[in-house]
């Protein structure tokens, strides 16, 4: 078994297990939900990254982008196979907590308890898709507003201007739709500026917009969400999910076999 680290912040207070390069949350769906909402009425500047297989991946291939991630105040087990690797690794129970669930979840909860959001992202479409879609299911929402930047890279005045605009919105949560690792990368940046919760939740915003459909639930359950995806979007995500998919298990073979040799050493040194 793998040791298991200590949260980085108060505010995250579940220890963490690691899976290939990233240090998992380990708590439960409504846990880190509430800690979500509860700094979000304390209107203090939070992240929260939401790991799959992708983002586990390329935390492995590049060290900087597993450092920042680790020091988000929650790193969730995004995907089923995460949960999967928790259990072999530290035969620990691990519920899945998914970016497209909580989205939701957290705009009804925003709706309800007057905490304004923003949405940073995406394209102008979706965007407006997505407005459309609060305004009809949570009416009582405040939305503080939508921004989609462009694809370049911003100039240090349109940086400073995008802070000023979350900013003075009055957010508490903003969900970050730039895709794995851009929105990681931004959301880290910004930690300490933006004076909000942000959410990396990326592919899940076109769902909640009605522009994509999600996978039937017992494909969700049995971590078979990404064949669904793969189905109804093969040219852009066969190459991705065949070569990423592949050196997961190869990763995370590695790993296993490493802590059960580090376990095993341990147990003779005792005896």
């Amino acid at each position: 078994m793998a040791p298991l680290s200590s949260p980085v912040s108060p505010v995250s207070a579940s220890p963490r297990a690691p899976v290939l390069s990233l240090d998992i949350s380990l708590a439960s769906y409504h846990a880190i939900q509430e800690a979500i909402i509860a700094a979000a009425h304390r209107h203090e500047s939070r992240t929260a990254c939401f790991a799959n297989v992708h983002m586990t991946v390329e935390g492995t291939h590049d060290v900087a982008f597993a450092q920042l991630v680790n020091e988000a105040d929650w790193v969730t087990a995004d995907g089923v196979p995460l949960t999967w690797a928790i259990r072999l690794l530290q035969g620990l129970p691990q519920e899945r907590v998914a970016g497209i669930d909580m989205l939701p979840d957290l705009v009804r909860r925003a709706a309800e308890e007057q905490l304004p959001v923003f949405f940073y992202g995406s394209t102008p479409d979706v965007l407006a898709k997505t407005v459309a879609v609060c305004q009809e299911r949570y009416p009582s929402l405040q939305l503080a507003g939508t921004l989609s930047p462009p694809f370049r890279p911003l100039t240090e005045a349109e940086e400073s201007d995008v802070i000023d605009t979350i900013n003075t919105s009055g957010a508490r949560l903003v969900f970050v739709a730039l895709g794995c690792p851009k929105q990681e990368r931004w959301m880290a940046q910004m930690r300490g500026r933006v004076q909000a919760v942000m959410l990396g939740i990326g592919g899940a915003l076109p769902i909640l917009a009605g522009t994509q459909r999600r996978s039937p639930r017992w494909m969700q359950q049995n971590g078979l969400e990404w064949v669904f995806r793969l189905a109804v979007e093969p040219r852009r995500l066969f190459k991705r999910y065949a070569v990423t998919n592949s050196l997961f298990l190869l990763y995370l073979t590695r790993q296993f076999w490493r802590t059960k040799r580090g376990a095993d050493s341990r147990r003779q040194h005792i005896l």
